[in-house]
């Protein structure tokens, strides 16, 4: 039976906690009441918050509409788009007329008497970001919560984000209180010299500012280091409750200071550069009650992305009668219904990683969600009606859809909504089957350069690395879904992908593989590892669509190559980075699949030998890559991590990349690629590969069902799952 060690540990301290109870001379006078507490303790066991990051999350949706805070404290930094460009917004209290900063910084605003907040906590679920400070005799509760429920298109697809503000005494006292939050209008804009052009109107209950260039150049660049610079930027609020402006930061600020709120609503329209939309919230006296307030922060994009020469709009833009201001007033009207689903939602998240892997891998996966999730484009294809989910390589090349970002990408989706992993891949096979534009015969790199899917623009391909993955995550969908009809309708291509391995997979020629940074390389077990699983797949789905002759060739095939392979990588006490050298060892992460798949390709002693080698060759930071250099790629090493056996290993594989999520020196938005001898990013961040943290998650989900697979030589009714 496959190893869970993740939920008997959690069923045990449930039990724990309910013996103690039964034995308690409180229990003794228990009630309904007190079995219904006892009963919300054990389903909210596992409720713990991340409290440390690279950087945090605070304003996600996808790879353009993204603010992030790059300090602990929220009020020691400017927040920044994730490239580390300047995205401001600044949050003012005043309390019995003494002002205090408690988000971002604006270095121009030091001669006013302004304190600042004193930061009392910060917590991280999947969907929220929240802090807490004190503010002289007033609390003020912030939290950032960006709705991105991959379980639910609906609401992920909704280009709004909550920022709300609860006040309440902390000295039992009665206080006077207002807030103030303005934007600056680098949110809309690429450069910081553009022309922009803002207005201030009231819709039903709302009051609405809304800021875009005057330029307006509609999916006319592409690029990595890139913000955007077309679409509109909101700020919706309650109408009796604010007063809303347009400003210099100044203006606005120092007549806060001096009087209760900003300068009145008097500009309607503004045009200029770098200037700021404030939001001011009513006077209230603050007791011991909370007091809430809400700012709704949207963007909307007009068109998302350009496939095939089509300029393609939001997924929530498919309704024809949907606009901006009607999404506003129903983000506003659905709040507490959005709040109360992301509850249940982070606890899931949560919940599922600690019984997978234990605390520190838990909190790995919620401090990459949002990431991951932000990472991509939700639109839908004119040409054939396909959902897309399109990623941007950040900080790498920009490219979108990029299949080997796709693949480490892939545990999280798989997990929790294999709708979104087809859309991950249909761009793909649509290049390849449809398009007319892609000729090879193994898998395209990419679709082009984000935010323009026209086509590859990769300059060179990574022939076997992108057919193993096209095949293998065809494969997993299949898994997830339990059924084969997303695999039938694309046979022939995969066919032709699988015959391409077939010649080349084996013994890898020359070439990249999805780690190119580290440079070509021949003769790479690794990459053989993918092809041979890859080849193992493919027998797994002709086998599910009736074709059993072809079925039994590839199996016959793929067991043969994984022997041959034992034989060639085998370095005595594990196996080498290529075949023609010995010295060398590497992470077989690729292996992780023909564990989830309980396809038996290699025995349990090539895992444990495998584990136990890199276990002897860690440092503080992590398990480096392989034997060329120190640096590593954190998502392979949760995969690497999952071949472990027992707890203790994962473990030990693990908590260096917890160590480096919660200790690393650069502080920039998760880092995939790092330094393991001191914890420096070496390149690449923001990117959704950390959604391949998920791989343990969907390991135990995949185990968790009964499910039949082939074993080797005995057809394909046998129902076996591996030990390890």
């Amino acid at each position: 039976m496959p190893c869970r060690f993740g939920s008997q540990l959690a069923l045990t301290k449930k039990k724990l906690i309910f013996n103690t109870l039964l034995h308690s001379s409180i229990m003794k006078k228990a009630t309904i009441y007190f079995l219904t507490a006892v009963l919300l303790i054990l389903t909210n066991l596992a409720s713990a918050q991340v409290t440390k990051a690279p950087a945090y999350p605070l304003i996600n949706h996808n790879p353009y509409f993204s603010i992030w805070s790059f300090s602990d404290q929220l009020n020691q930094s400017t927040t920044k788009h994730w490239t580390g460009s300047p995205n401001s917004i600044l949050g003012l209290i005043k309390v019995d007329g003494k002002v205090y900063r408690f988000l971002g910084i604006e270095d121009t605003l030091n001669k006013l008497p302004i304190e600042l907040a004193k930061q009392e906590s910060m917590s991280m679920n999947a969907t929220q970001t929240s802090y807490v400070f004190s503010c002289g005799g007033v609390q003020l509760n912030i939290i950032f919560t960006s709705p991105l429920l991959i379980n639910d298109i609906s609401i992920l697809s909704r280009p709004v984000s909550y920022i709300s503000m609860k006040t309440k005494s902390n000295d039992g006292k009665k206080h006077q209180s207002s807030l103030l939050l303005s934007v600056s209008s680098l949110i809309a804009s690429n450069k910081s010299n553009q022309e922009m052009e803002a207005t201030n109107y009231v819709n039903n209950q709302l009051n609405i500012l809304k800021v875009g260039t005057v330029e307006q150049p509609i999916l006319q660049k592409s690029g990595d280091d890139l913000r955007i610079d077309w679409g509109y930027a909101y700020l919706a609020a309650d109408k009796t409750k604010t007063t809303q402006s347009i400003s210099s930061i100044n203006e606005a600020v120092t007549s806060f200071v001096n009087a209760s709120n900003a300068i009145p609503a008097t500009t309607k329209k503004k045009v200029g550069n770098s200037f700021f939309l404030n939001t001011s919230f009513s006077q209230e006296v603050v007791a011991e009650k909370e007091v809430d307030h809400l700012l709704l922060v949207g963007y909307d994009e007009l068109y998302a992305i350009q496939y095939f020469k089509e300029n393609l709009k939001p997924w929530w833009k498919l309704d024809p009668t949907m606009n901006m201001d009607k999404m506003l007033q129903l983000a506003a009207n659905q709040y507490e219904q959005v709040i109360n689903k992301c509850t249940v939602f982070n606890k899931l998240i949560y919940n599922d990683a600690y019984a997978a892997g234990g605390e520190n891998y838990a909190k790995l996966c919620v401090t990459a969600y949002r990431q991951s999730v932000a990472a991509h484009s939700l639109v839908k294809s004119k040409q054939n009606g396909d959902l897309l989910f399109l990623s941007k390589e950040n900080f790498s090349n920009g490219s979108i859809n990029t299949v080997d970002v796709t693949y480490p990408s892939a545990p999280l989706f798989l997990a929790y909504n294999p709708e979104l992993m087809k859309g991950m891949l249909n761009g793909i096979f649509y290049f390849s089957e449809k398009s007319g534009l892609y000729k090879r015969p193994y898998a395209a790199h990419d679709l082009g350069t984000y935010p323009l899917a026209n086509g590859q623009t990769y300059p060179e391909g990574m022939p076997v690395e992108e057919s193993g993955n096209m095949i293998i995550l065809a494969a997993a969908i299949v898994k997830s879904t339990g059924n084969a009809e997303y695999a039938k309708k694309l046979w022939e291509t995969l066919t032709q992908w699988v015959q391409f391995l077939e010649k080349e997979g084996l013994d890898p020629a020359n070439q990249l593989c999805t780690d190119d940074f580290a440079g070509h390389l021949a003769r790479n077990a690794n990459l053989a590892i993918k092809a041979i699983v890859g080849i193992r797949c493919y027998a797994m789905m002709a086998d599910l669509l009736g074709k059993k002759e072809l079925a039994a060739t590839y199996l016959t095939l793929s067991n043969e190559m994984a022997v041959k392979w034992q034989g060639l990588a085998n370095a005595g006490d594990h196996y080498a980075l290529t075949y023609n050298d010995k010295n060398t060892w590497s992470q077989k992460y690729n292996m992780v699949w023909d564990k989830l798949f309980g396809f038996n390709l290699f025995p349990q002693k090539v895992y444990d030998q495998e584990v136990a080698y890199y276990l002897t060759k860690q440092n503080k930071f992590g398990l480096p890559l392989d034997s060329r250099k120190t640096y590593t790629k954190s998502d392979w090493i949760t995969w690497t991590a999952t071949l472990a056996n027992n707890q203790n290993d994962f473990e030990k594989l693990i908590n260096p990349v917890y160590e480096f999520s919660t200790n690393t020196p650069t502080r920039v938005p998760l880092s995939d690629w790092h330094e393991t001898l001191d914890g420096k990013q070496i390149g690449f961040q923001a990117r959704s590969v950390v959604g391949g943290y998920f791989i343990k998650v969907l390991n135990e989900k995949w185990a968790s069902r009964h499910v039949s697979v082939p074993v080797k030589g005995n057809g394909y009714f046998n129902v076996k799952k591996k030990s390890n």
